[in-house]
């Protein structure tokens, strides 16, 4: 199975893109054919600093190879070396209807909170299309928030495939209902846009400051506290199993349980799951040679899967007018 995935190095990333998306990435290079890649041309939606997004682009790489991505046995890279995907973006551009993408809900939601409403903006679902039908995915790992976005992505396969033949893929989403939406610390979706995140590599005092923000009820302590919406409690689930998940169910609904209590054992959690990776971090970040070879040479696996959909997607459309 070909299961492929990617996020956005615009900010230093979270616990809501570590069990939404990278944890699972790891799991599935055991056993599938992962192609894991990140993508800056996304990121130039709402990112206008080169500078920033250069960094970004490099400190993710190292956030990944630390957590256990094995580039052996996944193939991982920066979405700007395979530029055969913005070919790919035009041909399918042309096969894609204005109503399709102005049905995105994630569109509108981002020019709701002042993210400019660019061209770019506006065709994301094009090029997250492209970025899927090149390579082949047959499933892709996604939160709740996206599957709009993959429902297009299958809409313009079977478009294109319709029009011109058999050429592509038609992707299945993959979503994990329990960790389809990580909270952040106010009560939405944990993202760096709503400024609610915790990272998951960051200085002790911050997470401790971060964890300690987490937005709780007025629940008096003598009663037991609700589950249902409880952000502190789904945090918490995050990192227990079943067993301990329903122990620590118990003690929220038994009377005297303080949220300052947990918050301050829940950082502890935070700090120690982390810490195996923070050398392994630390060392890659030093090397930063080391990184961008490793990239690029996962770019180069990438462009040979991506070159048979591309030139098959060529013919059908006639661009090579010489055969």
């Amino acid at each position: 199975m070909r299961i492929l995935s990617g996020i956005q190095p615009s900010g230093s990333l979270h616990l809501g893109n570590y069990f939404g998306m990278m944890k699972r990435m790891v799991e599935y290079q055991e056993n599938n054919e992962l192609f894991c890649f990140l993508v800056n041309y996304h990121a130039l939606t709402s990112i206008f600093d080169g500078e920033y997004l250069r960094h970004q682009t490099f400190e993710a790489a190292c956030d990944f190879l630390a957590l256990g991505l094995d580039p052996v046995k996944a193939v991982f890279w920066v979405q700007s070396d395979v530029p055969e995907v913005t070919e790919l973006t035009w041909l399918l551009s042309n096969v894609t209807g204005m109503g399709l993408l102005e049905r995105s809900h994630s569109f509108k939601d981002k020019i709701t909170k002042g993210i400019p409403a660019s061209h770019g903006l506006f065709s994301y679902p094009v090029l997250m299309a492209a970025d899927i039908l090149l390579y082949g995915g047959e499933k892709v790992p996604v939160g709740k928030d996206q599957k709009q976005h993959l429902e297009i992505a299958r809409d313009i396969a079977i478009r294109f495939n319709a029009v011109y033949g058999e050429t592509f893929v038609v992707p299945e989403p993959d979503i994990e209902e329990n960790l389809a939406v990580v909270p952040g610390t106010d009560g939405q979706k944990m993202s760096k846009s709503y400024g609610n995140t915790i990272e998951i590599f960051t200085d002790e005092k911050s997470l401790k400051d971060k964890v300690m923000r987490i937005k709780t009820d007025s629940t008096p302590v003598g009663e037991p506290k609700p589950l249902e919406g409880n952000i502190l409690f789904d945090l918490y689930c995050l990192f227990l199993d079943e067993k301990e998940k329903a122990s620590l169910k118990e003690r929220f609904l038994t009377p005297g349980l303080r949220y300052g209590d947990i918050k301050k054992e829940l950082y502890g959690v935070i700090w120690e799951f982390f810490s195996p990776y923070r050398n392994e971090r630390e060392k890659l970040r030093q090397d930063r040679q080391f990184v961008v070879d490793t990239m690029r040479h996962g770019a180069r696996k990438a462009r040979e899967a991506a070159a048979v959909y591309l030139e098959k997607a060529r013919r059908r459309v006639g661009l090579d007018y010489w055969n």
